[in-house]
């Protein structure tokens, strides 16, 4: 009788009221999704939606994508979990094909991107204490997010979401993006630097790509310096931005690679990669996971990375995003309202001067999901497996969502 009464109260909750069970850490929209296909998601009453978020950066090859689920149902029926304290060498296939894509040398595989953002600021923190700095400390941007366990809280910009969880750990300090002389002037007075920590293209803070020549002269400044370059591609990787990483179209490479997100197109992975100096750092008992690098994750991220061998998947991301851009420039009544179009590949950020507060609501309402970050930007993060007519009607959807906002100021 008591599982029966749990039951009930679990399928009234859904789609009304929040679960009382759940802690209020999320405001949830009153949609719960029952399946999904490609580009699209389907809720409880049948109504399919665009996909034009995939779950923040992660299914970049859709849902359901056949090769990813065909692994996943093997390998569950075969074997999910071991230790690592033994080899699984399912996680030594994985390493091997994301050092060949990379050209990084030691990988650590863990659950998520804060994790591997953790891993990296440990890693860091050692290079910097195996040269005699007793106070090791990385430059992180202003605008940055790389998680919110505590050591990546603290390397991520922005007070208010951490100010009740304070003391924030200390060693890192923060300078503007694309300021090299900022950078320069730490250089020459701070000898405690170890590292540079910086999102490619900043995906909580407005989906803004760091310049390429910044980028460049941050690779020459590390160099000169004996800093690692440590390159957040937790949101920018698995095909996102039109290249496996993004590190590798914009010409820099990193020291230092970490990613999660798209790595397991929706089961959850992440990995921290490192090469040169940096891949000699973590030695047996500096680090460790219960779950990372399991069977089940890296045969699931092995089928992500397989099918991303195709660059042909990689490069949809352009065409892709020039088709939703030119439908919803087309069929946007007021283009006054729209300062500035940013991002790189399929991470697509539309700042506009129009209040935001309804906009992701009235998306869904038209059978879209898109999301709004840094206050004043629609966040589109569509799937590589979109087909051209949905990357059309996805554009005309947010250029609608902004014309009846408009109207509705009007």
């Amino acid at each position: 009788m008591k599982g029966v009464c749990l039951r009930a109260f679990h399928l009234t909750a859904i789609g009304s009221e929040p679960m009382s069970a759940l802690m209020p850490t999320y405001k949830r929209l009153p949609v719960a999704f029952e399946r999904g296909e490609g580009a699209w998601l389907f809720d409880s009453d049948g109504k399919r939606y665009l996909d034009g978020l995939c779950g923040i950066a992660v299914t970049n090859l859709g849902h359901c994508h056949p090769a990813v689920s065909e692994a996943i149902a093997t390998q569950a029926n075969t074997l999910v979990h071991t230790s690592n304290l033994y080899r699984i060498p399912a996680q030594e296939q994985l390493a091997a094909t994301l050092s060949d894509a990379t050209g990084m040398e030691r990988l650590f595989f863990c659950n998520s991107g804060a994790e591997a953002n953790e891993a990296a600021i440990k890693l860091a923190r050692r290079y910097g204490h195996d040269r005699g700095i007793k106070t090791p400390t990385i430059i992180v941007l202003d605008g940055a997010f790389h998680g919110r366990t505590m050591g990546a809280l603290a390397a991520t910009a922005g007070h208010i979401m951490k100010a009740d969880f304070e003391p924030m750990l200390s060693g890192f300090v923060r300078v503007p993006r694309d300021d090299l002389a900022a950078i320069e002037e730490i250089a020459a007075g701070n000898t405690d630097v170890v590292a540079v920590l910086v999102e490619p293209v900043q995906g909580e803070g407005g989906v803004r790509p760091l310049d390429p020549t910044y980028l460049a002269n941050l690779r020459t400044v590390c160099d000169k310096q004996g800093w690692l370059l440590m390159f957040d591609e937790v949101q920018t990787g698995n095909g996102r931005c039109g290249s496996i990483y993004a590190f590798q179209r914009l010409g820099v490479t990193p020291d230092v690679l970490t990613t999660a997100k798209g790595l397991g197109n929706g089961f959850p992975i992440g990995c921290c990669m490192a090469r040169g100096a940096a891949a000699d750092v973590l030695s047996a008992g500096d680090h460790g996971t219960t779950y990372g690098g399991n069977p089940l994750g890296c045969t699931a991220a092995q089928a992500v990375m397989d099918t991303l061998a195709d660059g042909s998947l990689c490069q949809r991301a352009d065409t892709i995003r020039s088709i939703i851009l030119d439908h919803f420039q087309h069929q946007l009544a007021d283009t006054q309202c729209v300062k500035e179009v940013r991002g790189l590949g399929l991470m697509i950020g539309i700042a506009v001067n129009t209040p935001t507060d309804t906009l992701v609501r009235t998306a869904l309402d038209h059978g879209a999901l898109i999301n709004v970050t840094a206050g004043d930007t629609i966040r589109l993060l569509p799937p590589l497996i979109m087909n051209d007519d949905e990357a059309a009607q996805l554009g005309t959807i947010v250029a609608d969502v902004l014309n009846a906002t408009r109207e509705t100021q009007s």
